[in-house]
């Protein structure tokens, strides 16, 4: 799942897969780059938090040959949840619009998950893109410090 200010990302259901780099470069980043493409074109940046698969040495140089515009894990903070929109908006509405009355099995999980995303609203994605930008001033504020 990805967010950006013209909402979110398909949700990547892996099915019985570990998510290594190999996974990742196969089976996520195309997703991310047909989206970016089809509503940025050619004009948009792409930014991943620092997870092995996405800092792995062939997923970054996936990155480069195939985005546009890439941040490189070297010029993202290592523990940045206060600066990634996922981490400080769009999970929390993600697990909240959950029916967890309704999971009992994998199967039912990833419908409500899918329901889930759904429910999202574009307004709360725009938001939590639009204020990134402030967010990164606050954090420069208290000297790299987490944000309360």
């Amino acid at each position: 799942l990805g967010a950006c200010s013209k909402g979110l990302t398909p949700l990547v259901i892996l099915d019985e897969e570990t998510v290594d780099h190999t996974v990742y470069i196969e089976k996520v980043l195309p997703v991310a780059l047909k989206y970016g493409n089809q509503f940025f074109g050619s004009d948009w940046v792409f930014q991943q938090d620092g997870a092995k698969p996405h800092s792995h040495h062939l997923s970054q140089k996936w990155c480069r040959d195939n985005f546009p515009t890439f941040i490189e894990k070297d010029r993202w903070p290592p523990n940045s949840p206060d600066l990634n929109p996922l981490d400080y908006s769009i999970w929390d509405q993600l697990v909240n619009n959950i029916n967890w009355n309704k999971v009992y099995s994998k199967t039912t999980l990833i419908m409500e998950l899918k329901l889930s995303v759904k429910k999202i609203s574009e307004s709360v994605v725009f938001e939590s893109c639009a204020c990134w930008t402030n967010r990164l001033y606050r954090l420069y504020q208290n000297d790299g410090s987490y944000l309360r």
